[in-house]
């Protein structure tokens, strides 16, 4: 007698929500790329296939009400697939609210909250409603004909001769709870060949004893076509571990009514083509894990992928090639051949070993600095999976705003650290809106500029150095630097005699709460939370650009470092202090001379250079230790920004510029003000790696004392 083990599904909860996800994702892409005019039938079926996932594992898990709604999704889908529904444009939308309503419900699960099922009610009562809509006569005829085919006796007259396949096929009781439909498959087999269906009624128990919701039936098919057994598999793939099947090949002669045996055949006799799990061993986890399988490689490879975050909290796994782990384990495999050579020198080591010693030391670091190259490459996804999110909103943003768009996406493959990718989704969002919002004009203001009534928006992103730069260009009207200048001088941003360039003028929009949008709206100007994005950006150790061309359009450039582990540093010291500025921070470095130090009353001392007056912040008294040089005179100044603010700071010396390995205080200490995180140095000391923005706080400039600053070497210098 066999036993069954008990499985606890919850460890598959996380698995089924990935997978889920990349479900959804592939059916809203599917979604945003397909022609009603001419619906292509491999795309519905992707979406049909990703769907029909989505509600297996549901059942599966027992997530009913997920199981439900998707099931009506999915019902709608056959019939357009099948050709008995028209698609129509309208319908797309429809699928799409269907899409992110199954997304909401899977994030709520993912958090151990309840469904919310009004949004699921509304669209089901809109799908039965086009399911109702259909022409009753052709369904009834529909029904009657799937009927008889599920339940009809084999002919008496030949069906077939030649090549075919007879199949035996017995679901598990739990087949229709785990959202499984075997008259769906009966139909995918009718597509491959013709087909004659028996039902076997051997285990239908008396009325009294039925459960509406089990499945008692067994199934005789025979199909004949020149058709191979893969095609067969790949039907029968979603239950295969949860029912008994026989696949068969017909023989060479006619089949007739009175050919299929009178009774199955005993366990005992069964075929070795026999593809059924072993009755002593029940998984019911596996049965809907295993079948999205290929949807999930699908999902890996399409580069639209999506970063969630704006559907859920940061990913907690990541997927990595396999090519990724083989290579680590070549360059561990060297470690360990250099590191047994090192032991065999220190064994009987003399002079005369030092050669082979230092040949070894060189091959150590060789290896460990590939070994951390490979380590950082596992955290490095392409920037598809942030780029993905935007056909969605691009599609909804131009229905809204009734603007036409073209969304280019460039450089999809270039790889960033899945952190920085995870954390940069929420400006570049805010850019794409205000770029849609406020920088393209409507169709009209379009053509009467002489350009295509199609705005086109490009998000471009490529390596530059040991950065990542990403683009959001638009071709509309770009900034309005008159309204932006008034703005500002409103605001008090700017005197009403103070001479700006261009790009002064373009940077204004990055001040707090500036914004020239003359209504609002529940899509935000360009310039509201401007203030936010480069503050976002600058956490990040990244910096934010604009570039822009009145009538021709808006670039904005972001420049991140390509890993949150690994930063480009300027080593500095004070007395017998190092530390490390990042080096994206850096404007430059100078020897300070008397005559460029200026003493402002009420405010810090200022340097003087190409008329700009910047704040000096004397390190040694910040951190209140000691110094070769407290006069300013003497010593060197570094030019640093942070927070669109420049200051001055009075170091001892420069150091090498080197990559370092942050570590994080607050993990192993605690927070602290003026500094981001720590390092190891090369002689095993402990440097800390500065906060450019923090250390401007803690030396107390701030936006005011800049500008005051700035006003008094102003007067000074008239």
């Amino acid at each position: 007698m066999g036993f069954v083990m008990s499985v606890d599904l919850s460890q598959f909860h996380q698995v089924f929500f990935e997978e889920s996800y990349e479900g959804l994702d592939v059916m809203e892409s599917a979604l945003l790329n397909m022609d009603v005019n001419q619906v292509d039938s491999e795309t519905i079926n992707e979406i049909f296939r990703a769907a029909h996932s989505i509600k297996g594992g549901s059942g599966t898990f027992g997530f009913s009400v997920i199981a439900e709604f998707t099931h009506v999704v999915e019902t709608l889908l056959d019939l357009i697939r099948s050709d008995q529904f028209e698609m129509q444009a309208e319908h797309i939308n429809l699928f799409l609210q269907s899409v992110d309503c199954i997304r909401t419900m899977i994030q709520e699960l993912e958090q151990g909250q309840s469904c919310d099922t009004t949004l699921a009610s509304e669209l089901k009562a809109k799908f039965t409603e086009l399911l109702e809509a259909k022409d009753t006569a052709s369904t009834s005829t529909a029904v009657s004909d799937e009927a008889a085919s599920t339940n009809a006796e084999l002919p008496s007259a030949p069906v077939s001769g030649g090549k075919g396949w007879q199949i035996y096929f017995k679901p598990s009781a739990d087949i229709l709870r785990t959202g499984n439909d075997p008259l769906r498959m009966f139909r995918e087999l009718a597509d491959l060949g013709e087909i004659s269906v028996t039902a076997l009624l051997d285990e239908l128990p008396a009325f009294s004893d039925l459960d509406s919701e089990a499945c008692f039936l067994a199934w005789e098919i025979s199909l004949s076509g020149d058709i191979q057994q893969a095609q067969i598999d790949e039907v029968f793939e979603w239950v295969v571990d949860e029912s008994e099947i026989r696949i068969t090949p017909l023989n060479d002669t006619l089949i007739k009514n009175d050919a299929l045996p009178a009774e199955m055949p005993s366990e005992d006799n069964k075929p070795e083509t026999q593809a059924t799990a072993p009755e002593t061993y029940t998984n019911p986890g596996n049965s809907e894990l295993k079948p999205t399988a290929p949807n999930t490689r699908q999902a890996s490879e399409n580069p639209q992928k999506t970063n969630r975050k704006e559907q859920k909290s940061e990913s907690t796994s990541i997927r990595v090639g396999t090519d990724k782990i083989d290579s680590l384990i070549n360059m561990v495999g060297e470690l360990v051949i250099t590191q047994s050579m090192l032991n065999e020198l220190g064994k009987n080591f003399d002079v005369s070993s030092i050669p082979k010693l230092l040949e070894g030391l060189a091959q150590l670091s060789l290896h460990t600095r590939e070994l951390q190259e490979n380590v950082m490459r596992i955290r490095m996804l392409p920037i598809s999976f942030a780029f993905s999110r935007f056909p969605r909103l691009v599609h909804d943003m131009s229905q809204t705003l009734h603007k036409k768009v073209e969304l280019v996406l460039l450089g999809e493959q270039t790889e960033l650290d899945k952190t920085v990718m995870e954390r940069i989704g929420d400006p570049l969002v805010h850019l794409v809106r205000n770029s849609l919002d406020h920088g393209l004009e409507l169709p009209e203001k379009r053509l009467a500029a002489g350009k295509p009534e199609t705005g086109k928006i490009t998000l471009n992103a490529f390596h530059q150095g040991g950065n990542i730069a990403i683009q959001i260009i638009d071709d509309g009207a770009g900034l309005n630097e008159e309204r932006i200048l008034k703005k500002a001088i409103e605001n008090g941003l700017v005197s009403p005699d103070e001479q700006l360039e261009p790009s002064q003028i373009h940077d204004l929009i990055f001040q707090p709460g500036f914004s020239t949008a003359e209504t609002v709206t529940d899509i935000s100007g360009r310039g509201v939370g401007m203030d936010v994005v480069r503050r976002n950006i600058q956490e990040l150790n990244g910096t934010v650009e604009v570039e822009s061309h009145p009538g021709k359009g808006s670039t904005f450039t972001i420049r991140l470092p390509l890993t949150l582990a690994i930063l480009d540093g300027q080593l500095i010291r004070v007395g017998n202090q190092v530390y490390i500025f990042p080096l994206v921070s850096i404007v430059e470095s100078i020897e300070s001379q008397d005559k460029m130090i200026h003493r402002v009353s009420g405010a810090s001392d200022v340097l003087r250079i190409r008329n700009e007056y910047i704040p000096i912040i004397r390190l040694w008294d910040v951190f209140n230790i000691e110094a070769d040089h407290k006069k300013v005179s003497d010593g060197l100044l570094v030019i640093v920004e942070g927070d669109n603010i420049k200051v001055a700071v009075l170091v001892d010396d420069l150091l090498a510029q080197q990559q370092v390995v942050i570590k994080s205080l607050q993990d192993n200490y605690k927070s602290v003000p003026g500094v981001s995180g720590a390092t190891i140095l090369g002689d095993g000391t402990v440097s800390l790696i500065l906060d450019i923005s923090g250390l401007i706080k803690l030396a107390g400039v701030g936006k005011e004392s800049y500008r005051k600053v700035s006003e008094s070497g102003d007067h000074q210098a008239a």
